[in-house]
């Protein structure tokens, strides 16, 4: 059996245990009595609100309703969360079997009426994408056993880095995030809100991204860190949400 490519991160200082507090912040969200029965209520609230707070980091409009009429940076990422709401869909089963299918289904969904027709699910033409994307597909569908709040930074790191479509990379990247969290059941609803507090902190976010990027044992960690801390506090969004809604 070969080694698993992404075991060396589990050794960089602090990411085994933030990886752990985002693990337990989100378990907590899925026992809230809130979200027990009523979890469909609330991770449509927190589809809405990751939705708004990623098109912001795309260069969106802050919006104070659902409404996307002009914005179709907003819109795209609406027909995401939307697709993803739950956890219970049929991008879902896709990203399970065929991450690179449901990549291209994202960016059909991010996409469109912000790019032409012939552009929708399709990656630049440039002859380093293929590869990197396979062996992404390889880490999803099992070759890799790292703690899913890991996972799902890299998968969203790289995308970024990568930019494979050259438009609404952000949105597509940060909606493999989401389907790594639901996907591997670290989030299974999908009631975790990081985006939120990727944009809040909107320029350490890209700083940190670059970090990652370039491929340095400190711009690595910075990065699980920064996407594990987000996990959390997105989980402290979650509880929010849950508490705000009747009883």
């Amino acid at each position: 059996m070969s080694a698993d490519p992404l075991a060396p991160l589990m050794e960089l200082p602090g990411v085994a245990d933030a990886s752990e507090r985002a693990r337990e912040a989100l378990g907590r969200v899925h026992r809230h009595r809130a979200n027990l029965r009523g979890w469909p209520v609330t991770a449509a609230v927190a589809a809405l609100r990751a939705a708004k707070a990623s098109s912001v980091l795309d260069g969106g409009a802050r919006h104070r309703d659902e409404s996307a009429s002009g914005d179709p940076v907003f819109a795209g990422a609406l027909r995401v969360a939307q697709a993803v709401e739950g956890g219970q869909t049929s991008l879902v089963s896709i990203w399970r079997r065929a991450p690179l299918q449901a990549l291209a289904r994202v960016h059909m969904l991010a996409a469109a009426g912000w790019v032409d027709d012939e552009r929708l699910g399709r990656p630049r033409a440039d002859t380093s994408i293929g590869p990197r994307l396979e062996l992404l597909a390889t880490l999803v569908t099992g070759n890799t056993v790292v703690p899913a709040a890991v996972l799902a930074a890299v998968v969203h790191g790289e995308l970024l880095a990568l930019a494979p479509f050259g438009c609404a990379d952000g949105v597509v990247a940060r909606a493999a995030s989401r389907l790594v969290t639901i996907a591997s059941g670290l989030d299974p609803h999908g009631l975790g809100v990081p985006e939120v507090s990727w944009m809040r902190c909107a320029a350490e976010y890209r700083d940190t991204a670059r970090g990652f990027a370039a491929g340095t044992p400190d711009g690595v960690t910075a990065w699980l860190m920064l996407c594990c801390r987000a996990m959390q506090a997105g989980a402290h969004e979650a509880l929010q949400i849950a508490e705000s809604l009747p009883n």
